[in-house]
Order: structure tokens, then C-alpha cells, then sequence
């Protein structure tokens, strides 16, 4: 197995980039406190912290969708995929119209949108299902069309907001895998949200850790093992080191 390095990285690789990154709520409550963190291109960064810290709401100011109280939160992309807890799925289309939508929403041409909608659906390991209704499909299946969906867009920063977190666990660690051959295929820059602390560091290259609400990031996790990476790499003492060493930031953060 040859080992992928990313290039060495740069200001201008920089995607995402938060600074003193505060956010209070209307009602008063305040859901992060002092966040610095940056993402660059080539890189997976994993957040994991307790229920309530504002995990998603990272996620949302990064694509746009809230804006921070204090701070500043710079994406230096309009190129953003945004995978949900839910697959959010139209029920009446199919696997094929679905993974179209965003495309379309962009006003991408026919001809043009269901090209990348078929490239993406080829990606994500769907091909055959096409015509096929989301009743039709396993929990598996409804989150890889999610995929492709948000790959029709091209992203240079995708967000994920625990997407996999109601799967079964060998039906998770599968697009654990499935997703990990789409990075290192195509370089994207990755933001990922997980209570999982072994999913954590299996995806990533770096694993940031929060605090209870409000959330600010205790601890930060170099993940040394080399892409593309082995699924084997979960059973070695290495590995569970680590995953022990993030679990322990993780329960000193919360209490």
C-alpha cells in the first residue's frame, strides 16, 4: 500500500480559519467561548466534545448559516459540502434526482448536472440504484446518496455533522472507510463532528477537543498513522493509545 503525504501546507491553504470565535444566543446562552481553530486544505480535523458544547454550531458558522456573536470566522472558499445528522432526503425523488438537487439549486445544466450527479453516485458506490425512491434504501445507502450530493458541488471545505451516528457500527466503520477514499482522492479540506472518540481518530489527521458549554477547545491530537489507511490500524495498541489518550482530554474537559 503506497502512503499519501499532503503537500506541505501554506497561508493560502488555509479554508477555514476562526479566531476568538465566540456565540451567545439570543435567550443568553452562551454556546462557544474563545475558539481558535483553522482547517487547511488536505486536512480531516475531527471535533468531539460532550452533548450541549456547541459542536454543531461550529458547523454552522463555518457554512454560513449563523453568525458568531465576537471573532472573526474567514472560509476562504464558497465551495462548502454540508453532510447532516439526517440525510434529508426528498422523498419523492430518486437516488439520481436527489444527488442532482444541489446542482440544480446552483442552476448547473441538465446535460452538466446529471454527468456529476452520476460521477458522484459511481463514488460513493450506488451505481445501479439510481432510479431507486429513499424508502427503498438502507440507513447506509440514504447517507452515501447525502454524499454524493454534496459532491456534485466539487467542495474544497466539507462539513460533517455526525453523519453517521445513528448507523449500526459495522455499517459505520464501512464509510468510515468509503469516506477516508474520497479524501484521499480528492484532497478536500474536512470538518467532522462525532461523540465517537475511535471514529475520531481513525478519520482524521487531527483531533480537536471541547470543552463542556461553553464549548472551547482543551486539547488538540496529532493522528500519526499515514493515509491511505488501513481498517486493521483499529486493533493495534497504537491506535488505542490514542483513542485513550483523547478520551481522557475529553472526560477532564467535562468535568
Amino acid at each position: 500500500m503506497s502512503v499519501i503525504s499532503p503537500p506541505a501546507a501554506t497561508a493560502t491553504d488555509t479554508l477555514l480559519d476562526f479566531r476568538d470565535v465566540e456565540m451567545t444566543f439570543p435567550n443568553g446562552v452562551v454556546a462557544l467561548h474563545d475558539v481558535d481553530l483553522t482547517v487547511k486544505r488536505g486536512e480531516f480535523v475531527t471535533v468531539v466534545g460532550p452533548s450541549g458544547c456547541g459542536k454543531s454550531t461550529l458547523l454552522r458558522i463555518a457554512s454560513g448559516l449563523e453568525k458568531h456573536s465576537h471573532g472573526s470566522a474567514t472560509t476562504t472558499t464558497n465551495r462548502i459540502g454540508y453532510v447532516f445528522q439526517d440525510a434529508t432526503l426528498l422523498q419523492w425523488r430518486t437516488v439520481q434526482r436527489n444527488v442532482e438537487l444541489l446542482a440544480e439549486l446552483h442552476r448547473t445544466p441538465k446535460a452538466a448536472r446529471a454527468a456529476k450527479a452520476q460521477e458522484a453516485i459511481d463514488l460513493v458506490g450506488l451505481t445501479g440504484f439510481e432510479k431507486s425512491l429513499p424508502k427503498q434504501l438502507s440507513g447506509g445507502m440514504k447517507m452515501r446518496t447525502s454524499l454524493a450530493r454534496s459532491l456534485t458541488l466539487d467542495p474544497e471545505l466539507f462539513l460533517f455533522d455526525e453523519p453517521f451516528g445513528a448507523l449500526d457500527e459495522i455499517t459505520r466503520e464501512r464509510l468510515n472507510d468509503e469516506l477516508l477514499r474520497l479524501f484521499v482522492e480528492k484532497r478536500f479540506a474536512g470538518l467532522f463532528i462525532t461523540h465517537s472518540v475511535s471514529e475520531a481518530v481513525y478519520l482524521s489527521t487531527r483531533v480537536i477537543v471541547m470543552s463542556g458549554r461553553p464549548g472551547t477547545i482543551v486539547d488538540e491530537f496529532e493522528v500519526p498513522f499515514p493515509m491511505p489507511r488501513d481498517p486493521d490500524i483499529r486493533f493495534t495498541a497504537e491506535f488505542a493509545e490514542l483513542v485513550g489518550q483523547v478520551s481522557h482530554a475529553l472526560r477532564e474537559g467535562h468535568s
